[in-house]
C-alpha cells in the first residue's frame, strides 16, 4: 500500500478505533449497568424472554450510584437501571449531564433499621442516626424521619431537604451522612440507619419485617431505566422496556420481594 493510500485510509482507521466497541452494544447485545439487588435480579429474570427476541443481555453490576451514570454519560454503556428521578436530576445538575428517564419500573421503599432497638419509641435522646450523603437520598431520608416525628423540616415536602433545613429535633438525634452503600455496615455502630432497599436486601435485611419505619406504596421515588437522549429509540432498549413492563415481571417482583419492592407500572 503506497503512502497516499495510507493517508486516505488513516481517518477511517482512526474513526474505527474511536467509535468501535464502547460497551454499549455488540451486534444484538444490550449492555445495562445496574446495582445488584433488585435491579440485576430483575434483569436476569427477563434475560430468557429477550434472548427469544434476539437480544443478548449483558448486565454490568456496580456497588455504587456514581459509576453507572458516568459510564452511560460517557457512552461506554447504553442504559442503566438503578436510580430514582430525584437522584438523576441531582446527578445531571452536578455533572452537567443530560441523561434522561426512559421508563419507570419499580419502587423500593426506603426503610429505617436498627440492631439496638426494636421500635423508634426506644430511641434515646442524642441517638446517632445515619442517612445517605447524596442530596436526593438524604432528602428522602429526612422526609421519612419527619414522618416518624423525629424531626421537623422547614419545607415539609421538599425532596431535596438537607440537615440545615431541620427546624425541630425533640430527641436531639445526631445525624451522620454516609455513602449509601456503606449504611448496612454501620448498623452495629449507630442507633438507626436509613437504608435504600437495594442495599438492605443485599445485606439480607427484610424491609417488610426488619424496618422500624418504611415508605409506603405512594412513594414518588420510582426506579427508572435511564439513558442518553435517543437511546429510547434503540430497538433493543424498546424490547427491554416491554419485557420489564410485563405481567410476568409484576408476578416475579411480588413473589420474590414480598412487598419490599413494588411495581411502578
Amino acid at each position: 500500500m503506497n503512502r497516499r493510500s495510507l493517508l486516505l485510509l488513516a481517518p477511517a482507521l482512526l474513526l474505527a478505533a474511536c467509535g468501535g466497541k464502547t460497551g454499549t452494544a455488540d451486534g444484538d447485545t444490550l449492555t445495562v449497568a445496574a446495582t445488584a439487588v433488585p435491579h440485576a435480579e430483575i434483569l436476569d429474570h427477563v434475560r430468557p424472554a429477550l434472548e427469544k427476541q434476539g437480544v443478548k443481555l449483558d448486565v454490568r453490576v456496580f456497588n455504587d450510584y456514581v459509576q453507572p451514570n458516568q459510564q452511560v454519560a460517557q457512552g461506554q454503556i447504553l442504559v442503566n437501571y438503578f436510580q430514582t428521578g430525584p437522584y438523576l436530576d441531582e446527578f445531571n445538575k452536578a455533572q452537567h449531564a443530560d441523561l434522561q428517564k426512559i421508563a419507570g419500573i419499580h419502587i423500593e421503599p426506603l426503610g429505617a433499621y436498627s440492631r439496638k432497638w426494636k421500635s423508634l419509641d426506644q430511641l434515646p435522646a442524642g441517638a446517632t442516626v445515619a442517612i445517605p450523603n447524596d442530596a436526593s437520598n438524604g432528602g428522602r431520608a429526612l422526609l421519612l424521619l419527619q414522618k416518624t416525628g423525629l424531626i421537623q423540616l422547614k419545607e415539609p415536602a421538599n425532596p431535596l431537604a438537607s440537615v440545615r433545613d431541620i427546624t425541630a429535633n425533640p430527641k436531639k438525634i445526631v445525624l451522620r451522612e454516609l455513602e449509601a452503600a456503606t449504611l448496612p455496615r454501620t448498623l452495629g455502630e449507630v442507633d438507626l440507619a436509613l437504608i435504600n432497599t437495594n442495599y438492605a436486601l443485599d445485606a439480607k435485611l427484610n424491609p417488610t419485617r426488619d424496618a422500624l419505619a418504611i415508605e409506603d406504596g405512594q412513594s414518588p421515588y420510582v426506579n427508572f431505566v435511564v439513558g442518553k437522549p435517543g437511546s429510547e429509540k434503540d430497538a433493543r432498549v424498546q424490547k427491554l422496556i416491554a419485557a420489564l413492563h410485563s405481567d410476568d415481571v409484576k408476578a416475579f417482583i411480588a413473589d420474590r420481594y414480598k412487598g419490599a419492592v413494588l411495581p411502578a407500572f
